[in-house]
């Protein structure tokens, strides 16, 4: 058995997968929650819940308030007013969370395995070093999103494919059961997407809830097992109401 595939066995056994499907519990709750920035609210009195198992794909235009829920979701970004309630024993250090790419990330320098280990660094306080759980934990994470060849690798030298690729890897180092993505393939050409999604799609196959924020509307209908249509929600005088569709669109 690779790397890779004993990687994926052993994620399996962890999200006890067959439990997923007997059942859905929620694993966040919102509840007339309302985000923004300064005096501007940008979601508004917004009610949904995110399940074990989901593929939620969050779709919509520029600016209509995706990146706003997902940093909310992802403990980055305090509600204005209303809740976000962690449910079924989740905790925040078992989310992971990829944001989108940023210049200063795309040029920083580091090795890989330095990147993904970084990953640690809020858990339990600071550490000068890294014991042998936690390096084994971030090699699994490298085979998983196919990383593992390029762990002494500049970070700055790397493709755009993968570099998102090894930041994948660093935001499975804190997803135990849930990975949040910001629009995760932009930039990448035709092969890089589509390994991308590969990975995604079987770390979903293997247990892994994942909520997505994307443009990709036919990957979102191909793959997801929800999509929330931010393009049909509404905000003024009354709750935001997504569109949202919960079956497979297959």
């Amino acid at each position: 058995m690779g790397n890779e595939q004993w990687a994926m066995s052993n994620l399996g056994r962890t999200m006890n997968s067959e439990d997923i499907q007997k059942k859905n519990p929620s694993l966040i709750k919102c509840r007339q929650l309302t985000l923004g920035y300064g005096a501007k609210s940008i979601v508004s009195d917004f009610d949904y819940d995110v399940n074990v198992g989901d593929y939620l794909c969050i779709i919509g235009r520029n600016g209509c308030g995706k990146t706003t829920l997902l940093r909310g979701l992802a403990g980055l970004l305090k509600p204005r007013s209303g809740s976000i309630e962690l449910c079924d024993g989740l905790r925040r250090n078992q989310i992971g969370y990829l944001p989108q790419i940023t210049v200063v990330q795309k040029d920083f320098p580091a090795s890989v395995e330095e990147i993904v280990l970084s990953a640690f660094q809020g858990k339990k306080g600071f550490l000068p070093f890294y014991g042998r759980a936690r390096r084994e934990r971030a090699m699994e994470c490298m085979a998983l999103t196919r990383t593992e060849s390029l762990a002494k690798a500049c970070f700055r030298e790397l493709s755009g494919g993968q570099k998102q690729r090894v930041l994948l890897a660093r935001a499975l180092c804190a997803a135990e059961r849930l990975l949040m993505l910001d629009e995760p393939v932009t930039g990448l050409d035709p092969e890089s997407t589509d390994a991308m999604y590969s990975i995604i799609r079987e770390l979903h196959k293997n247990g892994m809830t994942i909520v997505m924020v994307t443009h990709d509307v036919d990957t979102a209908l191909d793959d997801a097992t929800r999509v929330m249509d931010f393009n049909n929600i509404r905000r003024e005088n009354g709750p935001s109401v997504p569109q949202t569709r919960d079956e497979r669109c297959r």
